[in-house]
């Protein structure tokens, strides 16, 4: 049986990026893992989660907290770097 860690290293997902996806989302981390392990699959996917994490440092920027934007950015980075468009 695989483990959602199993799932997260197969796709190449950190647990930042997993955990900011559940949260943007509202919805348990188990729940997130195999959703954002699908979307990855695809560019679709792919941008959807980039406009997720995006969106995740503008909230973060309106309502003040700074260091919250930066590190988001810096997670964001990382999963462009994994995850970049074929097209």
């Amino acid at each position: 049986m695989l483990t959602i860690q199993d799932c997260l290293d197969y796709c190449d997902l950190t647990d930042d990026e997993v955990d900011l996806f559940a949260a943007h989302e509202h919805i348990p981390r188990e729940i997130a893992s195999p959703i954002i392990c699908s979307l990855v699959q695809t560019d679709e996917g792919v941008q959807l989660v980039c406009a997720c994490l995006t969106d995740i440092v503008q909230n973060a920027v309106s309502s003040g907290e700074l260091d919250q934007a930066e590190h988001v950015l810096h997670v964001y980075a990382e999963f462009r770097s994994a995850h970049p468009l074929t097209h």
